[in-house]
């Protein structure tokens, strides 16, 4: 087999795993209106191993090693993260308090003057 034609085959089962897929979490929300005279608890175990089941299947897809492998990277990348301390993030978040109100006060005063100036030509004041 050449490669096009195992993307081909490949494919196709990655369509069928997919629709599976979505027909186990179809029939999960089915299942949770269905049964809904029936314990909370049985539901949402019934809901959560339907979704474990279709999450496993989708990834067995090509989509879903790919997702797998970024999320492992991702995890690394999180790991290199140098964290601020609780001072560093304190200090930020005031720091954007103070701006986001300095440039709310700027913005109400130009709203105000346009407001004042509009009123000035029209003779309608708000």
């Amino acid at each position: 087999m050449n490669a096009s034609t195992e993307n081909q085959t490949g494919g196709s089962l990655d369509v069928l795993k997919w629709g599976l897929t979505l027909l186990i979490l179809a029939g999960a929300v089915f299942g949770n209106y269905y049964f809904s005279n029936e314990s909370v608890l049985f539901r949402a175990i019934g809901v959560v191993v339907a979704v474990v089941i279709a999450a496993f299947i989708a990834a067995q897809t090509e989509k879903g090693r790919t997702f797998i492998e970024f999320a492992k990277e991702s995890r690394t990348e999180v790991r290199k993260v140098v964290w601020p301390t609780r001072q560093e993030a304190l200090q930020t978040t005031g720091i954007v308090l103070v701006a986001t109100l300095i440039m709310s006060l700027i913005l109400w005063g130009i709203d105000s003057l346009l407001m004042w100036v509009v009123g000035l030509i029209t003779g309608v004041s708000a």
